[in-house]
């Protein structure tokens, strides 16, 4: 990973449940979107997954603005009524739009081992779409440091 990461920011990632993933299209329109989502250590992975959906899956507008622009953020964050636990790590990166190979299974069968909603719905490693997103800056805050 080229983008710093306290062990704090890690585990932050590694332990959170869902994220909010931050895209844009070629003209700079945003859209965020929550998102279940997997840090192995390198790099976030979440899928496209078989909850119904008004259009294909490579028609979603969020895999659309990675083609088009493939710069996104990533925002995980823990609320809690006692603000002194307050925290949040902010991913910015690369997306890309993982199809096909071995980083695709991988990633796949780190987020069934997650979610066990996905081992009920069958995430399928050999078909499933997979958003990696690649860390090249991370910014972390809690309200203790």
């Amino acid at each position: 990973m080229s983008a710093e990461l306290s062990p704090a920011a890690a585990e932050l990632l590694r332990e959170s449940r869902v994220a909010r993933l931050g895209t844009a299209d070629r003209a700079g329109q945003p859209l965020v979107v929550p998102v279940c989502y997997v840090f192995d250590g390198h790099a976030c992975f979440s899928a496209i997954d078989a909850k119904p959906k008004r259009v294909a899956p490579r028609a979603l507008r969020r895999v659309r603005n990675i083609a088009d622009n493939p710069q996104v953020s990533l925002v995980v964050d823990r609320y809690d009524e006692d603000w002194s636990q307050l925290r949040w790590v902010i991913v910015q990166g690369r997306a890309d739009i993982l199809s096909e190979g071995p980083e695709r299974a991988t990633a796949v069968d780190l987020l069934r081992a997650k979610y066990p909603q996905y081992r009920a719905m069958g995430l399928d490693r050999d078909i499933a779409i997979v958003i990696r997103i690649s860390p090249e800056r991370t910014t972390y805050w809690s309200w203790k440091s």
